[in-house]
């Protein structure tokens, strides 16, 4: 199996609203804003190979929207979806699945490309999966969570009859891999648990963001039921800590991923470190 880490690119968001109920005081000496209150964040994809199947999980926020809409987002960066693919090998034809965490536009953006006066997939021969049930809350958005879900995300992945729902218990249409369901930050999001010859390595999307998100109190302001969120992060830290999992993140601009830690004042994230070095097979990193 080959698992590549796929950049593309870095974004800008409001520290407030990625931090949510935490101070300032304390949330900016771990993710320092700029003066304009936005902090940095990475947009970290992932390319799983097992020799069949060369499954792209999330796909960033794409390039389809007009200048106003991307003003709000400072995107910058020279690493780009399809560039990063290509620098691991890959075309775009050669991806045989799209798997989606969930369908916020900065998750499922580079998936769909204009064309001419519409849209297409940029994945021509791979199937696209997701959640029923975050399928029909992003269809059907409700107003607090609308202007996260864009149609032109959506529509054309149905239209074009390339949608796939996933089993909905844990099992996934891959043998290596498991699903974990969330159901604060959005309506089941869903978080691939890959098993590795190295151990267990989660894709931890929105649940946990950054390193900086494991303490349960940090939740993100966009979470839509946050009282859930904590649910979500007391069953992930059983099975975690219990079978050694690796978290890989998704938004976190430093650090790749991490091992799960118990100290005296709850869960915390362990020192950061490179995909690459989980996946070297001497590699027998523990929580710090």
């Amino acid at each position: 199996m080959k698992i590549s880490v796929i950049h593309t690119g870095f974004f800008k968001l409001d520290g407030g609203a990625m931090f949510g109920v935490v101070p300032k005081k304390m949330w900016n000496k771990l993710q320092p804003a700029d003066e304009d209150n936005l902090c940095t964040w990475a947009m970290r994809c992932l390319l799983v190979d097992d020799g069949q199947n060369r499954v792209l999980i999330d796909t960033g926020i794409g390039d389809k929207q007009d200048a106003r809409f991307f003003s709000h987002y400072h995107l910058h960066g020279e690493q780009t979806l399809l560039g990063s693919l290509a620098a691991a090998g890959y075309r775009p034809e050669d991806i045989t699945d799209v798997f989606h965490t969930h369908f916020h536009f900065d998750h499922c953006g580079g998936g769909i490309r204009r064309k001419g006066d519409g849209f297409e997939v940029v994945f021509p021969h791979a199937r696209y999966w997701a959640d029923q049930k975050q399928w029909a809350w992003a269809t059907e958005p409700n107003e607090r969570e609308k202007a996260s879900f864009l149609k032109e995300n959506l529509q054309p992945i149905a239209d074009l009859g390339l949608l796939h729902f996933l089993p909905d218990g844990p099992e996934s249409p891959w043998p290596w891999m498991e699903l974990f369901r969330t159901f604060g930050h959005t309506e089941s999001m869903v978080l691939p648990v890959i098993q590795t010859g190295n151990g267990k390595l989660v894709f931890c999307a929105d649940l946990f963001p950054s390193v900086h998100h494991i303490p349960m109190p940090w939740i993100m302001g966009y979470d839509m039921r946050p009282l859930e969120t904590l649910q979500d992060k007391k069953r992930f830290f059983y099975r975690g800590l219990a079978e050694d999992w690796t978290l890989f993140f998704e938004h976190d601009a430093a650090n790749e991923c991490c091992k799960l830690a118990e100290t005296e004042k709850g869960v915390r994230g362990g020192e950061g470190f490179m995909l690459r070095d989980f996946l070297n097979q001497g590699f027998t990193h523990k929580a710090s």
